[in-house]
This record gives structure tokens, C-alpha cells and sequence, in this order.
């Protein structure tokens, strides 16, 4: 419930943020302006985002052998959550990683990497597959889309601020008008990433209910992090853009949990999901099962 809170706090200071740098550029007018493109933005995005972001990554649909069983894993994971079975796809890259997309759980979809299949063992998949799943049943992968409409609009607005700097409604000076250009994307991407990491908690704890093993999601997010850092993801590096979706950031980026960080330390998920465990055995640490290779090796 924390989680939920703190999301709807950042989600009410992410459009405050918006309409404020609407009227600080052109007073009324500007919050007007500023809804309006907000509305278009988000209709857009609502309708058109997950195909989008599956285009980009050259997501295919799973398909074969080693694609129906990964179907049919997906299907028995969305049968335990109780939720829709969302479309599989895979993407050709060698970095094992995934995320979900979709504007609700009756249109979503789940994309897992070639690397993910080949490198981790099923045990580490379903947890991988089952914090997805999380992610579109929390409706998670809503709210992402649309904060990061709102950053991209904030962005947008402060790129016009030297042309409504100049108007005689616009509250600020040309020295304020400077510090909007600059100040105002800061902001809306540090709330974005907050909101962002606060998901990514919600979804471990989820997925970890719904695989029933807290351990296998903690085994697959160090493993994972382990080879993103080494394995280059082409297509996330052209589109950084969608980091903020896969379940460990395939960007070659350090220092996770810093101010500009859209996941949260790979070592405080793990302790979180071995605390779980050790919940759920009543005080004691299960071994954490792993695998050189993964099943569809």
C-alpha cells in the first residue's frame, strides 16, 4: 500500500510540475497549452505505446519449440496471478533481460531477450516472467508511459520557454526563462525515476508471490545484472529512452540508486527478496537454486 501511495504522491507532482511550467512560461494560457498537449501526448501513447516499444526493440512474436514453451510458461504464471495470459514475444540479443508493455492487463505483452532463454535456468525465468506479469497487473506499465509523456512534454514545453519568455503574460524574466529550460526536465526525470524505482520494489514482491520462490527472482536480478554490464543491447543503447522498462536497466550505466538512476540497486532488490524468503521459512535461508545455462539452451 506504501508503494501505491508514494506513486500516486509523485504522479500528482509530476502533472502540478507540468501545469506549473505551463503557466510560468505564458501564464493561463500556458496551463491550457499545456493540457492540451498532455491530452494528445497521453491518447497517443495510450493507443500506440507498446507496439511502439516492441517495434523498436525488433521483438518477434514466440513461436516453435523453444517459443511454445515459453508460451506455455507465461500462461501457467498468468494462471496463478489470476490475471489475463498477455502475447509472448522474444527479442534477438544476446544480453538476458525483459519487460512488459501494454495499457492493461487485457492488452498487454510480455518480451523476453534470446540471451534471457539461453543464459538462466527456468527457475530464474519464471521469476523473471512472474515480476512482469507483476508489472502489467499492478498497471504498471500505464503509469510508466504516461510519466514519461510527461517528462517528454515538460521537456518540449521548456525547448518553447524563450519564445513565451518574450510575452507580456509570461510570469518570468529572461534570467527565469533560462533557468526553466534546464531546471524544468531536471525535475519531471528525477520524478519519473522515482516513480520508476518504487514500481520495480512493487514488482519483485509480487512476482516473488506469484513463482511462489523469492529466491528464484533474486538469483536471475544478479545474474542479470552480471551480464548487462558486460553484454552491449543495440537496440536499448538507440532508444534510452525505454531503459526504464527492462527488469535490469541494459544500459551500460553505474552507480544504481544515484539521483539519476530509473532502477533501484540490484544488491537492495536481492536483500528485499532474501528477506522474503527468510520470512516465508520462518527465519531461515533456503539455498538459492542456479544454472550455467537455462532451458532453452
Amino acid at each position: 500500500m506504501a508503494g501505491y501511495m508514494r506513486t500516486a504522491v509523485l504522479m500528482a507532482v509530476m502533472t502540478a510540475l507540468f501545469m506549473g511550467v505551463g503557466y510560468l512560461l505564458a501564464g493561463p494560457t500556458g496551463v491550457v497549452l499545456a493540457l492540451a498537449v498532455a491530452a494528445g501526448m497521453n491518447l497517443f501513447s495510450w493507443w500506440n505505446s507498446d507496439r511502439m516499444v516492441l517495434r523498436m526493440h525488433g521483438a518477434r512474436l514466440a513461436e516453435g519449440p523453444d517459443g511454445e514453451d515459453l508460451r506455455a510458461m507465461v500462461a501457467d504464471l498468468a494462471r496463478r496471478a489470476d490475471m489475463p495470459v498477455p502475447a509472448t514475444y522474444i527479442i534477438e540479443t544476446d544480453q538476458p533481460n525483459a519487460f512488459a508493455t501494454g495499457r492493461n492487463p487485457d492488452n498487454a505483452a510480455v518480451a523476453v531477450t534470446t540471451g534471457l532463454m539461453q543464459r538462466l535456468s527456468r527457475e530464474e525465468i519464471a521469476g523473471v516472467i512472474a515480476h512482469e506479469l507483476a508489472h502489467i497487473r499492478n498497471r504498471d506499465t500505464l503509469i510508466m508511459t504516461i510519466t514519461a509523456t510527461f517528462a517528454g512534454a515538460i521537456s518540449m514545453l521548456a525547448n518553447f520557454a524563450l519564445f513565451f519568455g518574450g510575452r507580456r503574460d509570461s510570469p518570468l524574466g529572461l534570467i527565469g526563462v533560462i533557468a526553466m529550460m534546464f531546471l524544468a526536465p531536471l525535475a519531471a526525470g528525477l520524478v519519473q525515476m522515482a516513480i520508476s524505482r518504487s514500481r520495480e520494489y512493487e514488482a519483485d514482491r509480487v512476482g516473488a508471490e506469484i513463482c511462489g520462490e523469492p529466491l528464484w527472482l533474486a538469483s536471475a536480478l544478479e545474474r542479470i545484472q552480471g551480464f548487462a554490464s558486460r553484454i552491449d543491447n543495440n537496440a536499448a543503447e538507440r532508444n534510452p529512452a525505454t531503459a526504464h522498462m527492462f527488469i535490469i536497466n541494459p544500459l551500460h550505466a553505474h552507480g544504481y540508486d544515484a539521483l539519476f538512476s530509473t532502477h533501484p540497486r540490484t544488491e537492495n532488490r536481492v536483500a528485499a527478496l532474501e528477506a522474503m524468503a527468510r520470512q516465508r521459512s520462518g527465519g531461515g535461508r533456503a539455498p538459492r537454486r542456479t544454472a550455467a545455462q537455462g532451458p532453452w539452451g
